[in-house]
């Protein structure tokens, strides 16, 4: 069911107030709790789909109900910990709001915030499922934005990873940059793919792009 205005308001101003609280959001405060439930029955609701498309449709449909909560919680500012807010991160990629998942992310990264219940650094999970939703969006001709991939890459590259997940994020990047007509720049990103893992599945990418820089230098010399 969608918020009303006020219900939005209520729940931004409740994610600001927890969010000045210091520490940990504390699961005592009435608005966090009251998050933590809707998300537990949305987790609940989820495990009813076996399939990955139903669930990023599900995620789809109800994200709009918890996005006063993350503009509530970003504009607090505070850097504490919000499991809700960062399960929100994750959800966004899952439904393709990739650029909703940096914003907050600029925001977990900046504050050393964790995804509950994920093994994985906050780097890490951002680069991995990110590159790995794009590369699925890729093979059926639906890519991501150059801009977002880009931006991904900025935002993460500092952080500490596996380099089989970085070479992931340089793959999909190297090959949206070849699309778009960018061969130098797409050339040095697959190098680096490669570089970081031997069976990223680069080399044919770079021999073509070989022979296209090779034929652009013959074609400035004549």
């Amino acid at each position: 069911m969608a918020l009303s205005p006020w219900e939005k308001h209520r729940m931004s101003l409740s994610a600001q107030q927890s969010s000045q609280l210091g520490g940990h959001v504390s699961r005592n405060t009435q608005g966090y709790h009251m998050m933590l439930l809707r998300l537990a029955t949305d987790k609940k609701e989820l495990k009813h789909f076996q399939s990955r498309e139903r669930k990023e449709a599900y995620k789809r449909k109800i994200l709009a109900n918890y996005q006063p909560w993350v503009d509530g919680a970003l504009s607090g500012g505070s850097g504490v910990q919000d499991d809700v807010l960062m399960t929100i991160l994750l959800w966004k990629i899952d439904a393709g709001d990739y650029e909703g998942a940096l914003d907050i992310a600029v925001y977990a990264l900046a504050n050393r915030l964790v995804i509950p219940g994920v093994n994985r650094t906050t780097g890490t999970v951002i680069a991995e499922e990110i590159a790995d939703s794009a590369m699925r969006a890729y093979a059926v001709k639906s890519p991501v934005s150059l801009a977002t991939l880009e931006r991904t890459r900025a935002l993460t590259d500092d952080e500490d990873m596996p380099d089989e997940v970085r070479a992931k994020l340089y793959k999909i990047l190297g090959l949206v940059l070849r699309d778009n007509n960018r061969p130098q720049e797409s050339y040095c990103v697959l190098s680096r793919a490669l570089e970081l893992n031997m069976n990223i599945g680069v080399k044919t990418e770079l021999k073509q792009l070989d022979k296209v820089l090779k034929a652009q230098r013959d074609a400035e010399k004549a």
